[in-house]
């Protein structure tokens, strides 16, 4: 999957964050539901305009940008 195809930003819509193409649902609202535990099912049903390959296009997006990046190890803080 190309998510180039799918994923795009516009400085005029939430501010240049990355959405779906044609909407105003970001890549970042996608994942979120995600991680609270929602099923692609429950995403589409909140959200029938986009598609489940809207939904693989935003995790292959994000995981693309984690690959990327120069991350630090964060280590919890001696109490």
């Amino acid at each position: 999957m190309d998510w180039r195809e799918r994923i795009v930003t516009d400085p005029d819509i939430l501010m240049g964050k990355p959405t779906v193409k044609g909407t105003r649902i970001s890549v970042e609202l996608i994942l979120g539901w995600l991680a609270q535990g929602w099923t692609h099912e429950q995403v589409l049903a909140s959200y029938p305009h986009i598609t489940r390959d809207d939904i693989l296009a935003a995790l292959a997006f994000a995981a693309e940008m984690m690959r990327d990046e120069q991350y630090a190890a964060i280590h919890k803080a001696a109490a």
